[in-house]
């Protein structure tokens, strides 16, 4: 047994979301769609936000941020799977598999602080109408998504630093199509106690933070719709918010079930949760935010005309 322990894993096995050939088939051809509509859907709405003056807004700044996040966020887990399947491999060496968790950290995180920032921006726009251009000047936009960033990748170092530090034996076959953590945790021979407290305290932490902010400021949103005297105005306010809540509750849903709960639990019903935030949520993200708003719209519709 303790030459079992000191043994290092050299690889890990991607066994995808199913074992069977066929239905390989199918999911590939189901990933590989879903990740070309993704990185043009979003590519489009950045290149709509940067061409149009009219979109040079703090809301439409942050939604460039957030489209960006999930082209990147996309392409760390899905073209691995694509590679893979094309090759007849099934293998990611260790050093790719920490990176992809590292980066995994990283996006999903940066998503969270990046749709709270939006509600801020929304709850600014509704309660604080006439001081909004004072309240969310430029430089404090563009300093909420450097603050942003600095926290969620110092997060994903201090996960992918604990992760490092675990030595796994002779198992080495992951049911999933990416490095991610908590499947990777169950592998280890070690005691992951400290990665699982971390996960529940700082990772709690960075993921409830954003969250909560996010319902606070629906909270006073919401209070202050319904003092406003026209129907008109309601649904003027309600429509500004409607893309928005679309997308957090499609991504915290997701990973409320999944993340909040210790790694030894983790379960087939899960993998699919996570298919939901890693794949289908940057891919309808541009279509929430382009097929509701007219200024995008608009905007796309200029771009595909000169085009």
């Amino acid at each position: 047994m303790g030459g079992d322990n000191e043994t290092m894993v050299a690889e890990f096995l991607l066994l995808g979301l199913s074992g069977k050939s066929d239905q390989e088939e199918i999911v590939f051809g189901l990933f590989l769609g879903m990740y070309m509509v993704t990185i043009s859907g979003n590519l489009l709405i950045i290149l709509a936000i940067c061409c149009d003056p009219h979109l040079h807004t703090p809301m439409y700044f942050f939604l460039a941020n957030l489209s960006s996040v999930d082209i990147c966020f996309s392409s760390v887990t899905i073209p691995k799977a694509l590679v893979n399947h094309v090759l007849g491999s099934k293998s990611i060496s260790y050093t790719e598999c920490m990176t992809q968790i590292y980066f995994f950290i990283t996006f999903i995180n940066m998503d969270g602080f990046l749709l709270s920032v939006m509600a801020y921006d929304r709850y600014v726009a509704i309660c604080h109408p006439l001081h909004y251009t004072l309240m969310m000047r430029p430089r404090l936009c563009v300093l909420l998504v450097v603050l942003s960033w600095v926290i969620t990748n110092l997060h994903a170092l201090l996960h992918t630093l604990l992760m490092v530090r675990l030595t796994f034996c002779s198992h080495n076959a992951v049911r999933h199509f990416f490095c991610d953590p908590y499947p990777i945790l169950k592998l280890s021979c070690s005691d992951t106690f400290i990665n699982d407290l971390m996960v529940f305290t700082v990772g709690g932490m960075i993921f409830l933070t954003p969250f909560s902010c996010i319902v606070v400021s629906y909270v006073y949103i919401f209070s202050n719709v319904l003092k406003m005297p026209s129907t008109r105005g309601i649904k003027k306010a309600l429509s500004t918010c409607g893309s928005h809540l679309t997308v957090v509750s499609l991504f915290y849903g997701a990973i409320l079930g999944v993340y909040m709960r210790p790694s030894s639990s983790y379960s087939l019903q899960d993998t699919v949760a996570t298919v939901i935030f890693t794949v289908v949520t940057p891919l309808v993200n541009p279509f929430i935010y382009s097929l509701r708003n007219r200024d995008m719209k608009g905007a796309l519709r200029k771009i595909i005309l000169r085009c």
